[in-house]
């Protein structure tokens, strides 16, 4: 079975569950299964007991692993999570990203397929940005990135997250508004996609 890693960071439990719907997508292609994965907080923990939304968002992940270093090298694709932190990937995912050297001097990313999802606040709250801010260091690792086709008709439709450049997800300035239908659908088609070229590259 190949492996889809799907790493991603989410404090308040958006960014966590635009991951499953990728896991669903990936569920889709045969001989291929997902790997739900975060990364440390680095947020002091007294700071997240005095919120009852931090705190929930902690809860909703506790039982998720962190990922390692071998999650990586056995991956035949990849997918980064993020939310946006002033138009640029979270301090969290980059962070983890920055502890990949062994693996970019082992050249063991090269060649991998991967692509990026993102929540935002609000819609017009960076969500491209954040995946440009991230896309150099894939590139840097070798990877090869992937994005959502406007065969994803959801792309025409949707009034939240989602473009070309990767799925997307708008949770309102309280970070409750759930993913809706086409934010839904746009996940799950990249999850399908990275699945199916990660397959098509290891032939």
């Amino acid at each position: 079975m190949m492996k889809v890693l799907i790493v991603y960071y989410s404090t308040y439990g958006n960014t966590y569950k635009m991951a499953l719907e990728v896991a669903k997508g990936v569920e889709e292609v045969p001989g291929v299964e997902p790997v739900v994965r975060t990364v440390p907080e680095l947020i002091p923990q007294e700071i997240i007991e005095s919120r009852e939304d931090m705190k929930r968002g902690r809860e909703l992940q506790k039982d998720v692993p962190l990922v390692t270093l071998d999650d990586f090298r056995s991956a035949g694709a990849i997918a980064f999570g993020t939310p946006t932190r002033f138009g640029v990937v979270s301090a969290q995912l980059k962070n983890q990203i920055d502890k990949l050297s062994p693996l970019w001097q082992e050249r063991a990313l090269e060649g991998k397929p991967a692509g990026i999802f993102v929540s935002t606040a609000t819609l017009h709250g960076g969500q491209e940005m954040t995946i440009f801010s991230l896309l150099p260091a894939l590139l840097h690792l070798g990877m090869i990135f992937v994005g959502v086709p406007y065969s994803v008709q959801n792309l025409f439709t949707t009034k939240g997250g989602g473009s070309p450049y990767g799925p997307g997800h708008v949770a309102g300035p309280d970070n409750l508004r759930e993913l809706d239908e086409d934010e839904k659908a746009i996940l799950r088609a990249f999850g399908k996609r990275l699945a199916e070229i990660g397959l098509k590259l290891q032939k």
